[in-house]
Order: C-alpha cells, then structure tokens, then sequence
C-alpha cells in the first residue's frame, strides 16, 4: 500500500468544506458573513486540502470555490489583521508564513486547480484565483486590488503575477489605482479563461445571451467573434440581482455547467503529462514567487508596525475613508508619518521615562507635563 494513501482532509474550524467525488476535489471557503475573507485558520486547512487533492490518485482536478453568490475571496480578514497583526507586528510574518503556504500548496498541487468565481475576487482573493491553473467566472462578479487603499502592499501574489497575465502597463493600473474590473473586462485583459451567464431577469431566464447559440464567452474559443452578444446584463440588472430586487436574481447553475464541462476534459487527459505541463509552465510564475515571497513576507511584517496598516485597517473597520492627505501633510511638513504619535524621542524630567512618542503632552508614566517641563 502506498505511504502517501489520504483520506478526507478535517475542516474542525468549520471555515473551509472539502469534498471529493468523481475524480474532482472541491475545496469550498466558507465565510461569508465576512464575504469568504480567509482568517489564519483558513489558510492552514486550505493548505491542508491542497495538499491531499494533490496527492490522492482518485482525484484528477481540483475546484477551488467560495460560499455563496456574493463572493470568491477578499483576502484576509482586515478585522482579524486590525486586532491582531496591527497589535503585534511580528506575528504578521507568522501569518504571512502561512499565506505562503496556502498559495505555493495551489500553484504546487499535482492536480490543475480551476478557480470557480462565484463573486467579487479582491485583494488576496484575486491573487488566490491567479494562483489557479484555470479560472472560470460569473458575470456578476469583478476582481481587483486594494493594497494601497488599506495600508498594504499586494505582494503576496499580484505583484508578482499580474505583470504575466496582463502586461507590466496594465498591471501597475491594477495595483496602483485599486479599480474593479468586471467579469468581461478581466476576459479581455487575460486574468480569467470564461465568464458564464449568472443574472436572472423577473421572467427567470438568464439576461445575457451569446451569439450562435455559445453557452460562455471563453478564451479557448478559437474562432473570432466580432459581435459575441445578443444581449448583456448591464451594470444596473446585476445590482439588482445581487440585491434580489424587482424580480432578479444570481444563478451559479451556468456557471456550475461551465466548471463541470472543463473538469471533464482535464479529467480525460494523461494525469503526468498534466503534472509535468502544469510544472513546466509554472516556471515563471515559480521564478517571480521565490524571488520576492520572503522578502514581502519580512517587510509587511516590519510595515505593520508603522502609522499606514494602522490607520488604513481601522478606517476600513470604522467604515470611514483613511487619511491619506493628512498623512502626506504631516511628512511634508517635517513630521513623522511612520508613527501614530511621532517617534519615540521625549524623555520625562519629572521620572525619567523614556521613550515617549514626540507628540504626547504628557508623561504616561507620571503624568507630569512634558510641555512645562521643557521635554
């Protein structure tokens, strides 16, 4: 018998499902009360499921997938990071060694991992769908980055990959600018293969229809389509549908269809040759990763300790806009944007404490005032 014979993955925290059936594991993230943002736990389990898929001979493909209809992933958890990684910088790098590994356990997976998005893909959502072999998407659903926004950095994935999906011009328009990109735009710029019909009109029949009868609108349709649509949900009808108003509604079933029919063809094909051509065209991918991974992982766990994951991550969770302004005023004027209260430099007459950030008016330790004291 082999030593490598696995058996069901445990999910105990309850925040991933995994299943297997037919030749294809299904690993499901499932939070979405926070829109299937991924907590330190996830990614362990899910890291967990890659690795099983990967090594038991009766799977052949891996559907990797959010619960729900709004969601794919949104990265990590911006709560969890504000109460946790703000407060202790170092264990972000722990956290981080666990992203690594979530992420290398997809790109490392023997098995080609199709990315089913269900919903909105952002942050470490659209760097977890381009870490995927293949990606089929609703047309509900956007991608996007939101790093600079929040007070990090998306190179746990996008700086990395996106330059190969995209081209270096437009990804630095993914990154920098934090825009969402819908369904059929991320078809058109290469970061998904398909996108599927998912909005329902108040007559039950789906919106968006394709010529010549096409079920999806996909890369590997080899021939050219000047006109693919009879018919495109609009921006409008999708909000609807996403709010269940006036009749609309989000059906996955296409989408469903849409996964199955390409795991059926990966199925059909000689499982080494698929690994091998998974490894040889991970080259580039592997070649950027392995590169910047570690250094990322140290310098977002030295960032954190400084004023921009701060105020970008409590602005989030207050559901307020950060202050980026006041940030840049506070640099151009000749003060501190690194720290919260300003660097660490006053030291107290009255006992001594040092230490006391620049901008404290008193001594936290003996109260005495710093500004009569001359400190």
């Amino acid at each position: 018998m082999s030593p490598f014979k696995t058996a069901a993955c445990k999910t105990p925290s309850g925040e991933i499902a995994y299943a297997k059936e037919g030749w294809i594991a299904r690993i499901t993230l499932q939070r979405p009360q926070s829109y299937n943002a991924y907590s330190t736990v996830s990614l362990q389990e899910l890291a967990a499921a890659f690795q099983d898929a990967s090594w038991d001979d009766q799977v052949a493909v891996v559907v990797f997938t959010g619960a729900g209809e709004r969601a794919f992933c949104t990265g990590g958890d911006v709560k969890e990071y504000q109460e946790s990684y703000t407060q202790r910088p170092r264990d972000y790098w722990k956290y981080m060694c666990c992203f690594k590994q979530y992420l290398e356990s997809i790109i490392n997976c023997g098995k080609p991992v199709v990315a089913r998005i269900n919903g909105m893909a952002v942050g470490g959502g659209n760097e977890s769908q381009l870490a995927c072999d293949l990606a089929i998407m609703g047309e509900h659903a956007f991608l996007g980055q939101v790093g600079t926004n929040v007070g990090s950095v998306a190179c746990g994935g996008s700086t990395q990959w996106l330059p190969l999906h995209v081209g270096d011009r437009r990804a630095r328009g993914v990154l920098l600018l934090n825009q969402r990109y819908p369904a059929f735009t991320s078809l058109a710029m290469g970061l998904v293969n398909a996108v599927v019909p998912t909005v329902k009109g108040p007559d039950g029949s789906f919106i968006t229809r394709f010529a010549e009868g096409r079920k999806y609108l996909a890369d590997w349709n080899t021939d050219p389509w000047d006109s693919p649509f009879e018919r495109r949900a609009t921006a409008g009808e999708i909000k609807k549908a996403l709010d269940r108003k006036e009749g609309y509604s989000i059906d996955l079933s296409a989408l469903d269809e849409a996964v199955a029919d390409v795991s059926e063809q990966l199925v059909h094909k000689f499982a080494e040759c698929t690994r091998y051509t998974k490894a040889q065209v991970n080259f580039w991918k592997e070649l950027s990763w392995h590169a910047t991974a570690g250094h990322a992982r140290d310098w977002l766990a030295i960032h954190y300790t400084s004023l921009e994951p701060y105020e970008g991550m409590t602005a989030f969770v207050e559901k307020r806009k950060a202050d980026y302004l006041g940030m840049r005023r506070r640099a151009a004027s000749g003060g501190s944007s690194e720290f919260l209260w300003g660097p660490y430099s006053k030291a107290c007459p009255a006992c001594g404490a040092k230490g006391i950030p620049a901008m404290f008016e008193f001594c936290g330790q003996c109260g005495a005032s710093l500004i009569s004291c001359g400190a």
